[in-house]
């Protein structure tokens, strides 16, 4: 154990970790940036979704991509965190994960070469979970190795660093969709090859981190551990009030797809129109990633406000474009796209943020599983939205999560302050 020393730079790390911050910094931010690079180029939501119709599998198949990709990442992770909080250097589960995460986009891949219509479809589905599955554990045992690994003041820098670089290499794919669109299909089975190789490489980088071996009692695993576990809902009021905001930010992630659908139901080419929209994400994601994450070590609570806030007013402006009869214009989704993901990347940086400066350092992984699994609940009774747009349109949905958002911003402004308050 270190001893206090009020002279000292890290203040939640032990000082061999300290002294090793300066390379771990460079690995985590290697390794997270080619597996956030990997991430878009895997998008389920975009890209999966066209290579879907391309190959002609049924519309159906092409439904259950983002569930399975949400929920298959977020529900089991309550069940597996005390068998991770059981490893001493938990580095392992997350280098494991990556080689998961890269055999699901492998097996992906080969289901869009050597398959078809509906076989090819199951095949895709397949690999889909296979990776959802495997970043469950990654995300259980990334933001514990992070809490271990690098001080409380550089944790949202590191992210936001990684989310920059990561985010250039996505806009690169975009500017080649867009200038090569008659070598698509041949573009995005390339994307899928890389992301593959993305994240073995990325789990290369991270068996390399300096981590010390740390706490492994308490490891049982199964559902009694899984329900046991819930009574830090009820015990800590922090946990409950961060998940509660968690919960209603996720509409930042799910209003996406529906300015597509405002902007096909007023004459747009949403299909034509995948490498704008990847374009506008991954700007989104490069202009604001570094940004959010310093703002998020000075206070990730207000992060989290101001996320909010931002989120609600980009799908005010899209409703309000879709009213004036801009929906279906060249510039106007993406304007409100690129809004709504600055905002989300806000989202994003500052929960993960607030949640590791929150957690005791022995439960974080068991915090974070919690979490994680409570949003993915929430992130499948949200399919409900769909028989909302159904019945009323897409923009009744977008006001319903532009009504989320605002409710996540003034949920979160009832959080424990955990930075110096300052986002300025």
């Amino acid at each position: 154990m270190a001893a206090e020393d009020d002279g000292r730079v890290c203040r939640d790390i032990p000082d061999s970790a300290c002294r090793a911050q300066p390379e771990n910094f460079i690995r985590h931010a290697g390794a997270l940036g080619l597996s956030k690079a990997a991430d878009g180029l895997v998008d389920p939501k975009l890209v999966l979704s066209w290579l879907m119709t391309h190959i002609g599998a049924p519309s159906a198949m092409v439904g259950l991509l983002v569930p399975i990709r949400e929920a298959g990442a977020l529900l089991p992770q309550l069940f597996i965190a005390a068998r991770i909080r059981s490893m001493a250097r938990r580095k392992w589960a997350w280098v494991a994960a990556a080689a998961g995460q890269g055999a699901g986009a492998a097996i992906i891949l080969l289901a869009a070469l050597l398959l078809d219509g509906a076989a090819a479809g199951a095949g895709i589905l397949i690999g889909l979970a296979v990776l959802a599955l495997a970043r469950s554990v990654a995300s259980v045992a990334y933001k514990d190795v992070l809490g271990k690994t690098v001080d409380k003041g550089q944790r949202g820098t590191v992210t936001g660093t990684a989310g920059t670089w990561s985010a250039m290499v996505v806009i690169g794919f975009a500017l080649v969709l867009i200038l090569f669109s008659d070598a698509r299909a041949g573009i995005v089975l390339g994307a899928l090859a890389l992301a593959a190789a993305g994240w073995v490489l990325a789990g290369g980088i991270f068996a390399g981190l300096v981590e010390e071996a740390g706490a492994s009692e308490g490891g049982a695993n199964g559902w009694r551990a899984a329900l046991d576990n819930l009574r830090y809902l009820r015990e800590d009021r922090q946990l409950a009030r961060f998940t509660l905001a968690r919960g209603l930010l996720t509409s930042t992630a799910l209003a996406p797809p529906w300015l597509v659908v405002l902007a096909s139901g007023d004459g747009g080419d949403a299909l034509g129109g995948l490498g704008a929209l990847v374009l506008a994400s991954s700007l989104a994601a490069l202009v604001s990633s570094y940004v959010w994450g310093r703002l998020a070590d000075r206070s990730s609570r207000q992060v989290l406000m101001l996320t909010g806030v931002a989120g609600a007013a980009s799908m005010v402006l899209t409703l309000g474009f879709a009213a004036a009869g801009l929906a279906a214009t060249i510039w106007a989704m993406p304007l409100a796209l690129f809004g709504l993901m600055v905002a989300h990347q806000g989202v994003r940086l500052g929960r993960s943020t607030y949640l590791v400066d929150m957690a005791p350092q022995d439960l974080r992984a068991v915090y974070t599983a919690i979490a994680n699994t409570v949003i993915g609940v929430i992130l499948l009774a949200s399919g409900v939205s769909g028989a909302v747009a159904a019945l009323f349109g897409a923009g009744t949905t977008l006001a319903l999560f532009a009504v989320m958002a605002a409710g996540g911003a003034w949920v979160a402004y009832g959080l424990e302050e955990l930075g110096d308050g300052r986002v300025s």
